[in-house]
């Protein structure tokens, strides 16, 4: 497996990861036979911890198709594997930003997040201008 493969991977344990410890603490009680429960997610913290975690189920599914659809148009894999891991790297600090209340930063990361996703989804388009 590429680097780049393992960086999705990464992705979704990154959106597991991003709720699972508010569900483990059970502060008030999670109730796992009502799992979207809006009383659980009524304190700040833990809403913000949700919209992280819905955030990265949303941005998953590009991902993913750029980093399938780079590698398969022989896009420079060096290169798909540094975008890779540089989007996994924003999308923890976006994570961080989220959870912390830093809409303006947390904004800014999506951005810069969206902007190396699409990066990797045109490098089969472009590689022919990209050094060797």
């Amino acid at each position: 497996m590429t680097i780049a493969e393992w960086c999705v991977f990464g992705a979704v344990i990154l959106y597991l990861l991003t709720i699972v410890p508010f569900k483990a603490l059970r502060l008030p009680r999670f109730d796992n036979a009502r799992p979207r429960d809006p009383e659980f997610y009524g304190d700040p913290l833990r809403a913000r911890a949700l919209g992280a975690h819905l955030n990265g189920i949303e941005a998953f599914p590009f991902f993913a198709a750029a980093v399938l659809l780079a590698e398969f148009r022989d896009a420079p894999q060096r290169l798909i594997d540094e975008l890779a891991i540089l989007y996994l790297i924003v999308r923890a600090a976006y994570v961080v930003t989220y959870i912390g209340d830093r809409p303006t930063l947390r904004s800014i990361l999506w951005g810069v997040g969206f902007a190396i996703n699409t990066t990797i989804f045109f490098l089969p388009a472009i590689r022919h201008w990209l050094p060797s």
